[in-house]
């Protein structure tokens, strides 16, 4: 439920602590016309919670640092205005679930991280042109454009029922990740393969494409068309395609 005309006061009830004695606690603060959820966890900063923890850089939904969960949808605090919210009840506001709990809204991400140095990297082909360049179609540049929006706030990561759920952090690198992969896969001038990893160490077969974590993109990522499917279909291609699986068996050459 939105509303259009924001009341004196709205209360927020935030998340804090750590471990087991975290919880819920409620606070009522001014509110105003233009506000974002943002601006209203840095007035109970102020005023009532010194030390509430939370992380936040731009301001802007471009550094991704401000990803949390508000009314239990994964969401940037600064670009959650408040006019969008129902304020007759109080705004829950927690951090990210997917995620080891650090303090207050704080969450540790740096799995993100280690899963990233994980992939291989990209691998350009010789330049084709006299001056030492390269040419490409354009259409093939724009394909990997959307994927360079990516702010890595992990909002996809937490809302993927994969790693949420059933805590494959170990043989799923999440929806971000395959979103990078797609980035080198799909790029004109990368010569790397990577789909034998996609079957294995990705975990990309855990993806049942339901499509959550294009629904909580800020950036409006197609994750799931644009990123995902086509990867399945490479590995699908490669691995279960019963014609090329015939000409294995005829060639004497097992599938990778």
């Amino acid at each position: 439920m939105a509303t259009t005309t924001l009341p004196a006061k709205a209360t927020f009830r935030v998340w804090r602590g750590t471990g087991t004695d975290a919880g819920f606690q409620d606070y009522t603060t001014p509110v105003s016309e233009g506000m974002v959820v943002l601006d209203a966890v840095h007035g109970i900063q102020a005023d009532q919670a010194n030390d509430l923890a939370c992380r936040w850089n731009c301001k802007a939904g471009k550094c991704g640092s401000c990803s949390a969960e508000i009314d239990g949808r994964p969401r940037l605090m600064c670009m959650t205005r408040l006019n969008e919210l129902d304020l007759t009840k109080p705004v829950t506001v927690e951090p990210l679930r997917s995620f080891p709990h650090v303090r207050d809204l704080v969450t540790d991400v740096s799995w993100n991280f280690r899963v990233k140095k994980q992939i291989q990297k990209f691998k350009p082909r010789p330049p084709d042109a006299p001056d030492g360049t390269w040419r490409m179609q354009q259409a093939d540049i724009d394909r990997v454009q959307e994927f360079r929006k990516c702010i890595e706030c992990f909002l996809c990561q937490d809302v993927c029922h994969v790693l949420r759920d059933h805590a494959k952090q170990e043989e799923f690198i999440g929806p971000r990740y395959l979103t990078y992969v797609a980035a080198l896969e799909m790029h004109p001038l990368d010569t790397a393969d990577r789909t034998a990893e996609l079957r294995q160490a990705h975990g990309i077969g855990y993806c049942n494409i339901t499509k959550c974590c294009t629904t909580v993109c800020p950036e409006s990522i197609h994750i799931t068309d644009n990123a995902i499917i086509p990867l399945k279909e490479r590995v699908a291609d490669r691995y279960y395609d019963p014609l090329k699986a015939l000409v294995r068996l005829v060639r004497g050459k097992p599938a990778e």
